[in-house]
């Protein structure tokens, strides 16, 4: 596999068939999209998604606009944050919290140090585990599982708080208010 070694502002989109390899951290105007992407000790941020073939990995945060989306693993040190949603075609994990503005789906579990919140569903082909603290005293809150609806998947630690999903009738189908939310958002973006 090709492997290129990036660092830095990055004006527009960065796209590679291969694996990117952060040298320092890497922050995208727009959207990222390479077959593997590994962090290292830096952080990723992106105005709007990224996308990987393979593994995302960063043993710094990972934050998104839009949605992160990775065929493999997401793994960060940090706290993993999209705008958007988050799916993996395997685990998900995270050294702080894990966070949504739309779905989160593991392919298998699905593990946060401090708090999971997501603004539609929940769902993982395994286990969820949230506020398996670590580093410091665990404070109320840090272990809480906010989403509107679990999906999929048994709360191995946590407490599971569903909220509703909030729908909007558009020519007779059902939208989640989150996905209208996503979809203005996302043609502001555009339009800018």
């Amino acid at each position: 596999m090709k492997e290129k070694k990036v660092s830095g502002k990055i004006k527009g989109s960065l796209k590679f068939d291969g694996r990117l390899v952060l040298t320092g951290d890497l922050e995208v105007e727009d959207h990222i999209k390479a077959r593997e992407i590994i962090g290292n000790d830096y952080f990723i941020l992106t105005g709007d998604s990224i996308t990987a073939g393979g593994s995302i990995i960063s043993y710094g945060p990972i934050i998104a606009g839009g949605s992160i989306i990775s065929y493999g693993p997401i793994t960060a040190g940090d706290s993993i944050k999209a705008g958007g949603s988050i799916k993996a075609g395997g685990s998900i994990k995270a050294g702080g919290s894990i966070k949504a503005g739309g779905f989160i789906t593991a392919g298998d579990s699905i593990l946060a140090q401090l708090y999971i919140e997501c603004g539609t569903t929940l769902a993982a082909g395994l286990y969820i585990y949230a506020g398996l603290i670590t580093w410091r005293e665990f404070e109320d809150g840090d272990d809480l599982i906010e989403c509107g609806k679990l999906k999929k998947g048994e709360i191995k630690y946590g407490k599971l708080k569903e909220t509703g999903i909030k729908e909007i009738e558009i020519d007779g189908k059902k939208y989640s208010e989150q996905t209208i939310k996503n979809a203005l958002k996302l043609k502001r973006r555009k339009n800018d």
